[in-house]
């Protein structure tokens, strides 16, 4: 009861915040801009105070109406959970050169741009490490990650805000398939990370270890611990016990989280907009850009939201969830309730004789798995002629047109058979008669089709 409470005071303090917040910033631009320079520090501050001018935002939970709810606020120092930065940390020889660079004129424009990217994500992302109690630091993890970028890729294949390899997400609840990849799911992702890193932690008990792991794998922090009898990463660092990119990894994040907690002693202005996040259920499968039409909002900004889409369509699944910015969520909620509304673009296909999930998957550019997940009780050996099925239009592929026999069709181009074909998938996949086909490579319809086999076909165009 003390606890709800307190929540409830926590919310009306916020909520009085935010009233008066923009006439705050707005007399402080009016200060900065009266100045010649923005202050500089004299040293380094090893303890930061209330230096970020409230210009960066974080997030409170608000679980009514059955939705997930992010409501931007003011930063609260005041509770800002434990730190990462320990008293000496910013004098080591590495966080002093990784400082001199991101405080270069290029780097301090480069933590201008990355901060703005971290506009729709960092407040939700501050607002989760609170609730779990962890270093207010660990927001400006994705900017040595990622940049801040949801779809970004790393030439190894880690992916997202926090850089998930395939391999790393068990256990975490991040889903691939042929309809996402939650890596790039910005909730999701971010769920997953605070998680593993907390585990580190209390595996490791140390924040620099913890880190450490986090790049180099808690198997290989691990190892390396044992087979050095060490327990302290600078000492681990120094003596060169671990990989060159772990050993500047948690030095580079010191330094970027150290200015960007203070930005305008370093000439910097964030100003992250108040954006409040909810997920709402689909219960069917919903193309972004119908569903923004419909509800009239911003598709990019919808789309923006939910990148581990492949193809902005949501999956055929109950199980799903839409991020929504919150001032948009009732309009999209009211479309979504309209089951007399097509929400997914669709081909209907008729199966004629021949046809194989396979080969329809190959013409219309999408898997099998996609097909059977929309026309649910599909039996794919037991296709029968006339029968009907629902092609999600994906790509905007049109449907494969497949031509009439007796049109004059040129044979001039060459088709190597693999293993599973047959004439039918074949005339299929070239939108082509399979008797016209059978009848240009001296064949039987039925004939036997042997793997390696070359054909003649038509040239696709």
């Amino acid at each position: 009861m003390v606890f709800n409470r307190l929540k409830q005071y926590r919310k009306f303090f916020n909520q009085q915040v935010r009233k008066i917040l923009p006439a705050i910033i707005a007399a402080a631009f009016v200060l900065l801009q009266a100045s010649d320079q923005f202050p500089r520090p004299l040293r380094l501050v090893q303890n930061p105070g209330l230096e970020n001018f409230g210009l960066e935002n974080t997030g409170i939970e608000n679980h009514g109406s059955g939705a997930d709810l992010k409501n931007g606020k003011t930063e609260d120092t005041g509770n800002s959970g434990p730190s990462l930065i320990k008293p000496g940390d910013l004098d080591r020889e590495l966080v002093q050169y990784y400082i001199n660079q991101y405080c270069s004129p290029g780097g301090k424009e480069w933590l201008r741009a990355v901060m703005e990217k971290a506009a729709p994500y960092i407040g939700f992302i501050k607002e989760e490490i609170a609730e779990r109690g962890l270093p207010q630091e660990l927001a400006y993890l994705p900017v040595i990650e990622s940049g801040y970028l949801a779809g970004a890729v790393s030439k190894s294949g880690a992916m997202g805000l926090w850089q998930f390899m395939k391999n790393s997400i068990a256990g975490y609840d991040l889903k691939i398939n042929e309809w996402m990849d939650e890596r790039r799911d910005f909730w999701k992702s971010t769920d997953a990370a605070l998680k593993k890193l907390e585990e580190n932690y209390n595996y490791l008990g140390d924040w620099s270890l913890a880190l450490a792991a986090y790049n180099a794998g808690l198997g290989a922090m691990t190892a390396a611990i044992k087979n050095s009898g060490i327990r302290d990463y600078w000492v681990l660092s120094q003596k060169h016990f671990l990989k060159t990119e772990t050993i500047h990894y948690v030095p580079k994040l010191l330094a970027a989280a150290h200015i960007l907690s203070n930005p305008r002693q370093y000439g910097i202005i964030i100003w992250n907009p108040q954006i409040e996040w909810t997920r709402i259920a689909t219960d069917r499968s919903v193309d972004l850009n119908i569903l923004a039409k419909e509800a009239q909002i911003d598709a990019a900004e919808l789309k923006k939201a939910n990148q581990e889409l492949t193809y902005s369509i949501t999956p055929p699944d109950k199980n799903y969830l839409l991020k929504i910015r919150v001032q948009d969520a009732e309009k999209a909620a009211a479309v979504l309730a309209r089951k007399d509304l097509p929400l997914v673009k669709y081909y209907i296909h008729t199966i004629r004789s021949g046809d194989t999930l396979l080969a329809l998957a190959l013409s219309y550019g999408i898997t099998v798995d996609q097909i059977t997940a929309l026309n649910p009780g599909i039996e794919p050996r037991l296709l029968r002629i006339g029968t009907t099925l629902m092609i999600p239009a994906v790509n905007d592929q049109p449907p494969p047109a497949v031509s009439k026999p007796g049109e004059n069709i040129a044979f001039t181009g060459t088709h190597l058979v693999i293993k599973g074909e047959s004439l039918w998938s074949i005339a299929l996949s070239y939108g082509i008669d399979p008797e016209a086909l059978a009848e240009a490579n001296g064949m039987e319809l039925n004939g036997i089709l042997r793997e390696g086999r070359m054909l003649k076909t038509p040239i696709r165009e």
